[in-house]
Order: C-alpha cells, then structure tokens, then sequence
C-alpha cells in the first residue's frame, strides 16, 4: 500500500486553515486552532487513531468558534479522503466504544462513500471551556459531508460534559483507525459488492 499522507488548504473569508495528515502515522499531532479545549480534542483523534495531525487554524474567534470548528471538520474530512484513496484493501467499517470514568460513547464509521451522520448526545453543559459543545455536531459534519463516511455517534452515560466530549473523539479516532487498517484478506480488493464506493 502506498504512502497515505495528504496535506489540504482551505482559506475563506472566515478561516485559513492547513491540515495534513499521515493515515499511518504514530498519533503526533501539532495544534492549532486557538481553541484550547478543540485541540485536545483533535490529539485525541491522533493519538488514539494513530494519525500523524498537523492542523493549522486561523479563524474569527472575536464572533464564536463556529466557522473555525466546522472548517476544520471540512478541511480534516477532505484530507482523509484525498489520503485513503480508492479505498482497496482497507477494512471499511470500524467501531469504538470508551470509557472515561462515568462516561461511555460509542462511535461506528464506513467508508462508505455517502456521508452521513447521525448523533446522539445530550450535553450536561453548553460550553467545555471556550469550546461550545454544540460545535461537536458541527466537526462532525463538517468531516462526514468531504471524507464520505457515514458516522454514528452515541454518548450512551455521561454527567460531566469534558468527559462525554473526550470519550466521543476518542471513540472516533479508534474507530477510524479500525476502518482504515489494510485488511490483508482482501489486499488490493474495494470491499463492497458494488466494487466501488
């Protein structure tokens, strides 16, 4: 399998933003989003996905985190996409449940090649730091509407909203990191009956 590294520029009149990625990395990650609960939010789609991030954000954080969010959740899909390729070979579903303390959250992906996101998670609080928790939605499909997966996203318990945000990036970066594996059974083969997606 070749080098799966990408690297996307997206400037508009809101943000500027950089991202590369490396699908066969070892989790590094360099953050920069000027939001600080966002970044350690993405080190856990690095770190726990074993993605190899660099994620450089300019937005205009004088209005909200809106457009820097939901930019970087567009710039970081288009990324994954342009790295993964045609898809041959790779195990295409992936699935994650975490725990962190009182906390659960399950998170499945397919590369399918249609996005979709259905998500299911009541914030105990509105913002998590300067991070508004009802931005999470907005990464979310920001990232599945120019990757083209179709993603789950289920805070099952939770009463502390850092611990049900932590556990739902972190169920996605494992979850990605299962779907994106090269299955060696079926090197060199799109897995999908209709031969492609």
């Amino acid at each position: 399998m070749s080098e799966r590294i990408a690297e996307v520029r997206r400037d508009t009149k809101e943000t500027q933003i950089r991202v590369r990625v490396n699908l066969d990395g070892t989790g590094q990650a360099h953050l920069s989003t000027g939001i600080g609960f966002f970044d350690h939010m993405l080190d856990q789609i690095a770190r726990h996905g074993l993605i190899d991030l660099d994620i450089d954000a300019k937005g205009d954080l004088h209005i909200d985190g809106h457009h820097t969010v939901e930019d970087v959740g567009i710039t970081l899909g288009m990324a994954v996409a342009q790295a993964i390729g045609d898809k041959k070979g790779i195990t295409r579903y992936g699935h994650s449940y975490v725990p962190l303390d009182e906390a659960l959250s399950r998170v499945v992906v397919d590369f399918s090649g249609r996005p979709g996101l259905a998500m299911d998670v009541k914030f105990t609080s509105g913002a998590i730091g300067a991070f508004d928790t009802q931005l999470t939605y907005e990464f979310f499909q920001g990232f599945v509407n120019h990757a083209l997966v179709s993603l789950h996203v289920d805070n099952l318990k939770g009463h502390n909203a850092h611990h049900q945000c932590e556990t739902i990036f972190k169920a996605f970066g494992r979850a990605l990191r299962m779907a994106m594996t090269p299955d060696p059974r079926s090197a060199g083969v799109i897995p999908s009956t209709k031969g492609t997606l």
